[in-house]
């Protein structure tokens, strides 16, 4: 949809980062095969101070459900064994001496379904941030109308235009969980 009204831009922006936050989210949610994302969150005590995993070690995905972590410094391979073991991944790391192999194990039904209750809740999530902004642009239209900037019917079309924005961000947050979703469930 092609938006010209810049109250309408901003917030097309606002709900753009909405979705990139609810993609940002959902993958973190282990989903029974390996992915590098997985790791985006751990940080490791690198001569003292705290550096995300990804800037000193490369992340490979060598099989379906195996992720290896090869640190560039080797002496730091110590430091990125604890901070996996100290985060909240829930799989213990093996070191080999020169990398790291991390095998995802194997989802139950039981826990798949638990994922993707998971998935739904942070989807309606996405869902209310995408109608927060909705409201904040309708109150930002409102205003202008009652400061003369609008005319009725002007106010009239942009509320037409932003429930349209609104009811593609919702889309988008549907489309994104429904993949997420499936692709928990198959695993």
């Amino acid at each position: 949809m092609k938006v010209t009204d810049p109250v309408l831009k901003d917030a097309q922006e606002k709900m753009k980062k909405a979705e990139q936050n609810l993609q940002r989210e959902l993958g973190n949610i282990r989903a029974g095969r390996a992915n590098a994302s997985l790791l985006n969150r751990i940080m490791v005590e690198y001569y003292g101070a705290p550096t995300p995993l990804n800037q000193i070690a490369q992340i490979t995905i060598p099989e379906a459900r195996v992720l290896l972590v090869t640190p560039f410094d080797k002496s730091s391979l110590k430091d990125i064994e604890k901070a996996i073991l100290a985060s909240d991944l829930g799989i213990a790391p093996m070191n080999d001496g020169s990398a790291i192999r991390l095998v995802i194990p194997q989802l139950t039904e039981e826990r798949r379904k638990e994922l993707a209750k998971q998935v739904k809740a942070t989807g309606e999530e996405g869902k209310i941030a995408v109608r927060r902004v909705r409201r904040e642009m309708m109150d930002k239209l409102k205003k202008a109308h009652k400061a003369g900037d609008l005319t009725d019917d002007d106010l009239h079309d942009l509320e037409d235009q932003a429930q349209q924005l609104t009811n593609e961000g919702i889309k988008q947050v549907e489309d994104i969980v429904a993949a997420k979703e499936q692709e928990v469930l198959e695993g």
